[in-house]
């Protein structure tokens, strides 16, 4: 009779964020397994990670309702990964656009969601809205604790935390929904790339000149994809599951690169309080002079790495049955894939 908790795909399969790390690993495992698939992406963006791809591209912004309402039309289940993710030190008017796109727009899809009768809503969530223990904050933490808003946490995390909430009016509205929590993402189809794929393009290149001590957890893309079907089709109504793979320091995630490129790890490790004095002082400069500029050095960044926070994965691997598998995996993955397009001028010993 199989798994009476396992809900079934109906019909088509709606993806926002679909051109983003996780988006770009998610459409192609459902692809893969058959599923039709529309992407919701912007118009103005690289949606370079899509290409080739056989699945129907919608063009919308979440912050505007009716074109959710169009995008969610004649969909059996949504996949919501769409989000600004930002670790900088923003300008006022950053911060609105992270508030908008993250918590406006989840808003919007979930009431899309409810009027358009989508059978049910997984929406991603970020490790950094996860609560801590003040006391403790490298103590392994787990879905059910409450957000700490007294540390001086990124603009993004906040968001975060406030579009779970977002989600969970909908739920008490009827909508049948569930929150699948990310870590720090390793794998391939990384196109931006994303903070932790620029640290190892630069390592592969030898551009990477300095690191520091701290820890993370961090979950190989092709589980969070995994842990996001599980929580689609066995998740209970409401809950938030927390995915990773492992948790690593940083000098174990350059050990694995070492392993596999050959080169030798920097020999410049900065202290963290030096890293918080040049973070804070960086991030003031750039945001003064040139708000737009990628900020690789910040100060919420950088407060995170240093807590080496922990993951409890109790819930997924007992409710979902999450079996994760190495990041070891998800580092060769994403370094043929950035060879492959062109990014890695070495290769591997």
């Amino acid at each position: 009779m199989g798994d009476p908790a396992y809900r079934p795909f109906r019909g088509k399969t709606l993806v926002t964020g679909g051109s983003g790390h996780f988006g770009a690993n998610l459409v192609r495992r459902l692809l893969t397994e058959g599923h039709e698939v529309r992407a919701l992406v912007q118009a103005s963006a690289n949606n370079g990670a899509l290409d080739g791809l056989e699945l129907e591209r919608f063009a919308g912004d979440v912050r505007d309702p009716a074109q959710m309402r169009e995008a969610c039309r004649g969909v059996g289940q949504v996949f919501h990964a769409a989000a600004k993710v930002s670790t900088r030190a923003p300008t006022p008017a950053q911060e609105r656009e992270i508030w908008e796109i993250n918590v406006v727009g989840t808003r919007n899809m979930v009431r899309a969601s409810l009027e358009e009768g989508v059978d049910r809503l997984c929406l991603t969530g970020s490790f950094s809205g996860i609560g801590i223990d003040p006391d403790a904050p490298s103590r392994p933490v787990h879905e059910g604790m409450p957000f700490y808003p007294f540390i001086d946490w990124l603009p993004y995390a906040r968001s975060k935390t406030l579009a779970e909430h977002e989600l969970l009016k909908g739920v008490a509205d009827g909508l049948d929904a569930v929150i699948a929590v990310s870590t720090g993402i390793i794998g391939p189809h990384d196109f931006l790339p994303s903070r932790t794929g620029k640290v190892l393009v630069d390592f592969a290149n030898g551009d990477l000149r300095g690191y520091m001590p701290g820890g993370s957890e961090f979950v190989r893309a092709a589980d969070l994809v995994e842990g996001h079907l599980l929580a689609m089709a066995k998740g209970k109504p409401g809950r938030r599951y927390l995915l990773s793979t492992e948790f690593l320091t940083l000098d174990d995630l350059l050990d694995l690169y070492v392993e596999l490129i050959g080169r030798p790890k920097p020999r410049l490790r900065m202290p963290v309080p030096v890293m918080k004095m040049i973070s804070r002082a960086y991030a003031a400069t750039v945001r003064r002079i040139v708000p737009d500029a990628p900020q690789r050095l910040t100060p919420g960044a950088i407060e995170i790495l240093a807590m080496e926070r922990h993951a409890d994965l109790s819930l997924a691997r007992e409710e979902l049955g999450y079996q994760p598998t190495t990041i070891r995996e998800a580092v060769r993955e994403a370094y043929a894939c950035f060879c492959e397009r062109g990014m890695i001028t070495g290769r591997a010993a």
